[in-house]
């Protein structure tokens, strides 16, 4: 077999590999978008919802609904309550994640 070929071959595979990689370390926004609505009582808790810059902004009707610890194993770096709203901070993913969560509520 010719070595052109031979290099062609490994080529493709490592691609069909990266292929799997990417695919497989793809979060599934639309599921943790449905986690997180869950977490933060129900989409009938959430007032309204907003992303900007790395922040989440959500306020609620209940605050005593939330699950923090949930939401921070959700990926949230860091959750700051006042009154009924809750700043979540997702980084690049809070504009994906509103929405996802626009269509669901």
């Amino acid at each position: 077999m010719e070595t052109w070929l031979q290099y062609l071959i490994i080529a493709i595979v490592l691609c069909i590999l990266c292929l799997i990689v990417l695919k497989l370390t793809k979060r599934d926004f639309r599921t943790e978008a449905n986690k997180l609505i869950t977490y933060l009582g129900g989409k009938d808790n959430i007032i309204s919802a907003e992303a900007n810059m790395s922040r989440f902004k959500v306020i609620l009707k209940d605050i005593s609904l939330v699950n923090k610890d949930a939401i921070e194993k959700l990926g949230a770096k860091g959750i700051v309550e006042i009154d009924n709203q809750l700043k979540i901070i997702f980084g690049k993913e809070a504009h994906q994640l509103k929405h996802y969560i626009d269509d669901i509520i």
